[in-house]
């Protein structure tokens, strides 16, 4: 069925996107900005394509992109944590270095076949019409139900998820409870950018198992938008980055089909309307809806605590 085969396309084209989207918002929560996502997913697409490659083993090579990623993100959270660095000038670092690093090293990595991961049918569930669609994809895309599941549960029903909000929101009456502000934040940002990398690792094992420059195309980019419209809820966000992968996928198909409209036109949809519901979002957000952590983007210092 058409709307099988489109929905499908739609989990396959918004699962990185999930996993950089609840990288940035369990870093966010916390406090801390990162926009070295878009670097970060290329640090992990390179990364996990580069030690399947070598290791035959895909599963390695998400762990490598994790790890990979997570250590780039180190350094974002050494610098903006411990150091007090502006935030927006070191994720942008973040992300010309991603971009710069797999430009160099992914050269001979270019026109390489790779087995990436394949699908998976759970018995029965898989059956179902047009929802079982969702139960007939490759161990990645199951693995980002429970990581939504997970986050969530982590974030808002656990003293761990309690502590993380705490400092993302009064850094300062965090400290005075006895939370260590500088650790949180630096691991939230150092896990988080571990999740970017395995979103990337994604496009490279599964989505279209080789490696090209610059393969992340963005999504990075729509990642960090998608954080504010899904006001910092990892639920919201799941449904923002299929929302934009459907669209993609809608896209693709029109010009499979052959439509008169411009093909340029066409692939603009998927970043246009980005633009559009992040726009709203502002609007809701503005009206009180739901705000962002009131310590976002603010470095801390225990010095200045009142």
């Amino acid at each position: 069925m058409m709307i099988e085969i489109l929905l499908d396309a739609t989990i396959r084209a918004g699962t990185s996107i999930l996993y950089a989207t609840l990288g940035e918002i369990l870093t966010e929560r916390s406090g801390v900005i990162n926009l070295g996502v878009e670097g970060l997913m290329l640090i992990g697409a390179l990364g996990g394509f580069y030690v399947s490659h070598i290791t035959g083993n895909l599963f390695l090579g998400v762990i490598a992109a994790f790890i990979l990623a997570a250590l780039a993100g180190m350094i974002h959270g050494l610098i903006t944590v411990y150091l007090k660095a502006n935030q927006i000038v070191s994720g942008l670092a973040l992300t010309m270095f991603g971009i710069g690093v797999t430009s160099l090293f992914g050269k001979k990595m270019i026109g390489i076949p790779l087995n990436g991961f394949q699908k998976i049918e759970i018995p029965l569930l898989g059956n179902i019409p047009i929802i079982g669609v969702f139960f007939n994809q490759d161990i990645l895309v199951y693995f980002s139900y429970i990581s939504v599941i997970v986050m969530s549960f982590v974030l808002f029903k656990t003293k761990l998820g309690l502590k993380i909000r705490m400092v993302g929101e009064n850094p300062g009456a965090a400290d005075t409870a006895g939370i260590n502000v500088y650790k949180v934040r630096f691991l939230s940002t150092v896990f988080g950018s571990g999740l970017s990398g395995v979103g990337g690792a994604y496009l490279s094992l599964a989505y279209t198992p080789l490696w090209i420059e610059n393969m992340s195309a963005g999504r990075g980019w729509i990642a960090v938008a998608l954080v504010i419209f899904a006001s910092w809820y990892c639920y919201r966000a799941m449904f923002g980055a299929y929302l934009f992968g459907g669209i993609n996928a809608l896209q693709l198909r029109l010009q499979a089909i052959g439509t008169n409209v411009s093909a340029h036109i066409l692939q603009m949809l998927p970043y246009l309307f980005t633009i559009i519901v992040l726009v709203f979002a502002t609007i809701r957000l503005e009206k009180g809806a739901k705000v962002e952590p009131e310590g976002l983007g603010l470095s801390y210092d225990r010095e200045d605590r009142r």
